[in-house]
C-alpha cells in the first residue's frame, strides 16, 4: 500500500520546500488482537509473570500493524544472515515503491534527483540501502548519497532537517529524503526480556520518500535542530546479541518527556525569535500512547490532541523514523495550514526538530 501527497504553497526566495511525499508498508496486515493472542501462546511458558504485561497490547492504542514477514516468522529464532537479507530486500521494496510514488507525485523523473539523505536504524547494509536503490532503478552515477544510522525514532524529523540543509546548501539541487524501518525483524524469540515483550506490543514495518527543493511548490521547510541530554545513553537503543538487535528502552521516557522537552523545546525556538504561541500546531512521532499523551501536557493540549499522530499509531504503530513521516502525510491530507513543529525523540537521548510553513 502505498500513499501520496503533494500540497502546494508560496515558498519563501532561497527555502527548501516539501513538494512531494509518499508512504509505503510491506504487505502482511496484522491485527492487534491478534497479536496479542499469539504474544500470549508464545510468551506465557517463557516469561514468568507474561500475565502482567498483556495489556500492554490492548493500552498501546493500535489496531493493525505491518509487516515484512508473516506473523508465523516470529515464532522461530532467526540469525543475523536472515535478517540482513530480509532486511535488505524488503527495504529495497518499500523505498523503490515510496520512491517512484513521491517522483510521480512531484512531476518529475529519477533522473531530476540529485542527492539522496537516507535513514534507517533497524538493520545494516554495506553497500548501503542508497547505493542498492540506485543501482536497482539506474538513478543517475554521479548522485550524492548520504546514509545515516542510528537516528531511531528520531530519524525522520533530523533526517528531513538534515535532507533540508543539504537542499538549502545547494540551490537548484533536488534531495531525496528516504526512510525505512523493518521494526519486526528485529524481534528475538529467544529474548524473554521485558522490553521485547514491549516492543511486541508497538513495532510496525514502513517506509516514506520526500522531495525537497529550494523554492519549490510545497510547505517550506524551516530551521531545524537537535538537543542531547547528558548522561541519558541508556534511555533507549539497541543492544547487539549474537542473533540480532535487541531493543532497549526505559519505562520513564514518558516522565523524561514531561520533565525535559518543554527547556529543549523553549531553547530551539528562541534560538529562532519564536515561542510556543507562534506554533499553529504539531507534527510529532507517536513512541506510545503514554508518550503521545506526555507530549499533549508539554503542548498544553487536550488528551486526544494530537490527534493525527494517534491515527497513524492507531492504523500502523510505532514504526521508528518513518512514522512521522507519515503523521505529516495526513496532516497534509487534511489541509495543514500555518507554522508547524516536527519533533520525534530517539537515541541519544535525542530531541529532533523541525519547523514547516504551510499555506
Amino acid at each position: 500500500m502505498t500513499t501520496m501527497v503533494q500540497r502546494s504553497a508560496k515558498p519563501m526566495t532561497g527555502s527548501p520546500a516539501l513538494v512531494s511525499l509518499a508512504t509505503s508498508v510491506p504487505p502482511y496486515r496484522l491485527r492487534q488482537d491478534e497479536i496479542a493472542e499469539w504474544a500470549h501462546r508464545f510468551f506465557e511458558s517463557r516469561f514468568p509473570g507474561f500475565e502482567r504485561l498483556l495489556p500492554a497490547f490492548a493500552n498501546a492504542g493500535i489496531k493493525t500493524r505491518h509487516s515484512c514477514v508473516p506473523l508465523d516468522w516470529y515464532s522461530q529464532p532467526h540469525d543475523w544472515p536472515e535478517r540482513t537479507q530480509l532486511y535488505v530486500d524488503s527495504s529495497l521494496a518499500l523505498l523503490e515503491r515510496a520512491t517512484l510514488d513521491c517522483l510521480e507525485a512531484a512531476g518529475v523523473g529519477l533522473e531530476s534527483v540529485d542527492a539522496v539523505v537516507t535513514v534507517s536504524s533497524t538493520g545494516i547494509a554495506t553497500p548501503t540501502l542508497d547505493a542498492r536503490l540506485a543501482q536497482r532503478l539506474r538513478m543517475r552515477r554521479d548522485l550524492e548519497r548520504l546514509p545515516i544510522f542510528g537516528l531511531g525514532c528520531a530519524g525522520g524529523a533530523i533526517g528531513l532537517a538534515r535532507a533540508a540543509a543539504l537542499a538549502r546548501a545547494q540551490p537548484g539541487k533536488r534531495v531525496l529524503l528516504l526512510v525505512v524501518e523493518l521494526c519486526g525483524l528485529t524481534f528475538r524469540a529467544e529474548d524473554a526480556s521485558k522490553s521485547n515483550v514491549i516492543a511486541a506490543a508497538l513495532f510496525g514495518d514502513g517506509a516514506a520518500a520526500a522531495l525537497i527543493q529550494v523554492d519549490g511548490s510545497g510547505p517550506t521547510l524551516g530551521p531545524g535542530g537537535d538537543y542531547t541530554w547528558p548522561d541519558s545513553l541508556d534511555v533507549m537503543g539497541w543492544e547487539v546479541a549474537t542473533d540480532g538487535l535487541g531493543v532497549l528502552f526505559s519505562r520513564d521516557i514518558p516522565t523524561l518527556v514531561r520533565d525535559l522537552l518543554p527547556s529543549a523545546l523553549d531553547g530551539f525556538l528562541a534560538r529562532h525569535a519564536l515561542e510556543r504561541r507562534d506554533l499553529s500546531g504539531f507534527i510529532v512521532h507517536p513512541g506510545g500512547a503514554k508518550v503521545l499523551s506526555a507530549l499533549e501536557a508539554v503542548f498544553d493540549l487536550p488528551d486526544g490532541g494530537l490527534d493525527d499522530a494517534r491515527t497513524v499509531l492507531r492504523d500502523f504503530g510505532n514504526m521508528s523514523a518513518a512514522t512521522v513521516l507519515f503523521v505529516l502525510r495526513r496532516a497534509l491530507d487534511r489541509g495543514l495550514a500555518g507554522r508547524q513543529l516536527m519533533t520525534a525523540l530517539g537515541p541519544g537521548f535525542t530531541a529532533g526538530f523541525q519547523l514547516l510553513q504551510a499555506a
